[in-house]
């Protein structure tokens, strides 16, 4: 989620000109950009889920289909539930000048409520492959989401974070931008031309 906030690691970029404050300002909206795209499908997902109960075709489900849907309806309830706290969060501490911690708990939340959405996700694709196929179509069609998303949300990212190491490590310091990939604006502290 957000960048980490603790020492320099041999080969991350320059750190940028901001104070504690000012980072974890613009981390909590970048925290906020990453829920407005999570929330949105999971919103997506509990309509769908919703509506299911509702269908003509629901009664006539097996006892296993409707454990899956009763499961798969909490976790998506679950994962609503931790990607809407970090604004609960941030409005019970709201000018206590609690930014930087805000931030820490909410990336966390964010990063719990990404896990629960995999499952959620492989519990509706279970239950609507074994529906419309069978039961071992649906257990291969939600293994397959478990391992695409823990492949694009888990292994993508140690691969990006690896193949981007060495862009830091020359003599000068300097790189190709800032920690996210944004060159900083202005000039670093202890720049030529800079006043001390």
């Amino acid at each position: 989620m957000a960048e980490n906030n603790g020492a320099p690691i041999a080969g991350d970029p320059p750190p940028r000109n901001e104070t504690s404050f000012e980072r974890a300002d613009r981390n909590f909206s970048e925290i906020l950009q990453e829920l407005r795209v999570t929330q949105a499908g999971v919103q997506i997902l509990f309509a769908f889920l919703l509506t299911l109960a509702f269908t003509e075709r629901f009664p006539s489900l097996d006892t296993v289909q409707r454990a899956t849907y009763v499961t798969t309806l909490l976790l998506a309830v679950l994962s609503a539930a931790l990607f809407t706290a970090p604004a609960a969060v941030h409005r019970s501490l709201f000018g206590q000048h609690s930014k930087p911690r805000i931030v820490r708990v909410s990336s966390r939340l964010a990063g719990f409520g990404m896990v629960v959405l995999v499952f959620a996700l492989a519990g509706s694709v279970l239950l609507v492959v074994d529906v419309a196929v069978g039961r071992t179509g649906g257990i291969i069609a939600s293994a397959g989401t478990l391992v695409v998303c823990a492949g694009l949300w888990g292994l993508l990212p140690v691969l990006v974070r690896g193949a981007g190491k060495g862009e830091y490590d020359d003599d000068t310091g300097s790189g190709t931008g800032g920690s996210d990939g944004v060159t900083p604006s202005g000039p670093r502290p202890g720049a030529p031309g800079q006043g001390r």
